[in-house]
């Protein structure tokens, strides 16, 4: 075993007289040691619970067999840092988190790692740093939030909030109103409600096969997600022992499961579910780590042969927990699969030891051969009380009449035991309470457009690609042109925005907020949903060579590379210049000649640094644009 390195011979006397002291027993020297690689953080309501989640499952690699070695590492939460300098952490903390993983598991030779993330930069994190070391990984998240309730009965969720912020500052809305939305948007432990970063992120992680199934759309607090749990731990000792027999070769290293097809997979479900545009930055930067050639291009390619078939918000009122209730992401790969034969690679393999084909054969609960555990689990319903604890309640596999904070079983509210009618799984209506999951995760002839979620632009103004979630735009601002409105950061777009800078018909454009302008390539859910707070979202574009929070939605057009802070294009706009975008078409562009264009960028001169030391600083000499995925390069 890998371990083996630390644990046998004479010359390890001492690290084995160090072993002891951490509580390794006498009959460990021969099991596999297993990391558990989690993100325990107090701050973060997708990780305070995660304390209790990393004991449990220390509990069952030891009772699977293993040596469990419990390490934390960092996160920022993007909410909290949101609209304040403490966004241009937000990014570069993941290359931390990668840095930190790659440190932990070769400085100790562990045998096989479980990772247990849940939000924005995290999860990225952890995949780049399990690509690194090549070990046998499973991804084990901390699972989604449920989304809030008002008192009239509104379903609510961390946009409402910034939403009602702005409008509460335009006088569209009362004190009251706003603390109402405010105290119930974010209910319980978890990654926020939505399909946004964290939850596109945990979901893609069962399509790239590095996950088992359920763990995007689990509850948080669902009492089964303890046994996903159970199932991971159980796994990862499995793999680390039959990685130790037969070696490499075998599909039991992240490399050999996050191949090229995998990686399309997973972007072919992004499309499929108009997952956050950040998923783009980060596949490419997980490809990266890999030694995948994965391009913008590439992923173009796939938007274009891809339905979108799922909308949740910010692109709807839907949620994850209405998706775990349809069937989850093996169900959206199902109708994939079912509706255009071919498009996904269903050879490929994952850690559950089966092809990703044999896992939708199993959970996908409207084909015929899906398992009454895949069934279950879309009996999971939210309880709608406050917690921050996980699985504060009981399975819903036992005592079919419980309900308490966090859940509520299926029969509690009357319906059918089978997910297999009025709505549910392979239903083929709405159920009672109004609910249809072939709505939620609709067919391929139903879908809501026959290309992807996302759309991949270029032009003169994006000449290496910009990224736009199409999934959450206005039909009617497919196509728009207008003046541009320049601002060089976010804090002063928002403001600009809230205070009337901008009218219909503009085009604001938000520049030195890449990767290394930023630097840290800060998110702008602030101004975005300040464009929908002011009544603008279906008049007004914006243009960022930031990036967008998986809360965006509207005509928000990021990524724009090369980025200002490196000479590209967007650097060189002025106020009024006519920005023209096509989405159908992939377009971004400015009304300009080429000669005018090169004649800018002559007089253009870099901006200096606002960081001269410290890790930001570093981060920035290092950066590259976002069509690269931001990563970090320095030969």
């Amino acid at each position: 075993m890998r371990s083996d390195t630390i644990k046998q011979g004479d010359a390890r006397a001492a690290h084995r007289s160090l072993l002891r002291a951490t509580g390794v027993r006498e009959d460990d020297w021969k099991k596999p040691f297993i990391a558990i690689c989690n993100s325990h953080v107090d701050i973060i309501p997708g990780h305070v619970h995660l304390q209790e989640v990393g004991n449990f499952v220390k509990e069952c690699v030891r009772a699977a067999g293993g040596v469990p070695f419990l390490f934390n590492t960092i996160g920022v939460d993007d909410g909290i840092a949101m609209g304040h300098g403490g966004m241009k952490y937000s990014l570069p903390s993941r290359e931390l988190i990668a840095d930190s993983v790659e440190t932990m598991i070769n400085a100790h030779m562990f045998d096989g790692m479980i990772c247990i993330p849940n939000c924005d930069k995290i999860v990225p994190g952890m995949f780049m740093g399990a690509m690194r070391v090549n070990v046998p990984t499973i991804f084990a998240s901390g699972g989604p939030m449920e989304a809030g309730k008002t008192a009239s009965g509104k379903t609510v969720d961390l946009i409402d909030a910034f939403v009602g912020g702005v409008q509460k500052a335009q006088g569209k809305m009362t004190a009251e109103e706003l603390d109402e939305i405010e105290k119930a948007a974010c209910p319980t432990c978890g990654s926020c409600s939505g399909m946004f970063t964290a939850n596109s992120m945990n979901c893609l992680a069962e399509a790239l096969g590095m996950a088992l199934p359920g763990n995007g759309t689990l509850l948080a607090t669902a009492a089964d997600r303890r046994s996903l749990f159970e199932k991971a731990a159980k796994r990862i000792v499995e793999m680390a022992l039959e990685f130790n027999r037969v070696g490499e070769g075998h599909g039991l290293l992240p490399r050999e499961i996050a191949t090229a097809a995998a990686f399309d997979n997973s972007m072919i479900l992004d499309m499929a579910m108009g997952g956050s545009t950040n998923t783009v930055l980060h596949i490419l930067a997980i490809a990266h780590e890999a030694g995948v050639p994965f391009t913008l291009d590439r992923i173009d390619e796939l938007s274009k042969k891809t339905p979108n078939i799922c909308k949740v918000s910010p692109s709807s009122s839907y949620h994850i927990e209405d998706v775990a209730r349809a069937g989850g992401i093996h169900t959206i790969l199902g109708e994939i699969a079912r509706g255009l034969p071919g498009l996904l690679d269903l050879s490929a393999r994952t850690v559950t030891g089966k092809t990703l084909g044999e896992n939708i054969e199993e959970y996908d609960v409207r084909g015929a051969t899906a398992t009454q555990a895949a069934r279950t689990m879309t009996r999971v319903r939210p309880g709608g009380e406050r917690s921050s604890q996980a699985w504060t309640v009981p399975s819903v596999a036992g005592d079919p009449r419980s309900q308490a904070a966090g859940l509520a079983v299926l029969e509690s509210e009357g319906e059918s035991e089978a997910p297999t009618s009025n709505g549910d799984g392979g239903g083929h209506g709405p159920s009672d309470d109004g609910y249809n999951a072939f709505d939620v995760i609709r067919t391929v002839e139903n879908a809501y457009s026959k290309t992807g979620g996302l759309t991949m632009l270029k032009g003169n103004l994006a000449p290496d690609g910009a990224v736009v979630k199409t999934a959450g735009v206005n039909p009617k601002m497919m196509k728009h042109s207008g003046p541009a409105v320049i601002f060089e950061s976010e804090i002063d777009a928002y403001n600009g925005i809230v205070f009337g800078k901008v009218k219909a018909g503009d085009v604001i454009v938000i520049r030195y907020e890449g990767p290394r302008g930023g630097p840290g390539m800060q998110e702008m859910l602030a101004p975005t949903t300040a464009v929908k707070g002011v009544g603008l979202d279906d008049k007004c574009a914006l243009i960022t060579d930031g990036r967008f929070s998986g809360g965006t939605a509207g005509a928000s057009i990021g990524h724009i590379s090369p980025e200002a802070a490196v000479g590209g294009p967007i650097g060189l706009i002025r106020d009024g210049d006519i920005v023209e975008i096509d989405i159908p078409a992939g377009k971004l562009a400015v009304q300009l000649s080429d000669e005018e264009l090169k004649t800018r960028r002559e007089a253009w001169k870099p901006r200096p640094s606002a960081f001269k030391s410290g890790w930001l600083a570093r981060y920035q000499k290092l950066a590259t644009s976002a069509d690269t995925g931001a990563i970090l390069k320095w030969d």
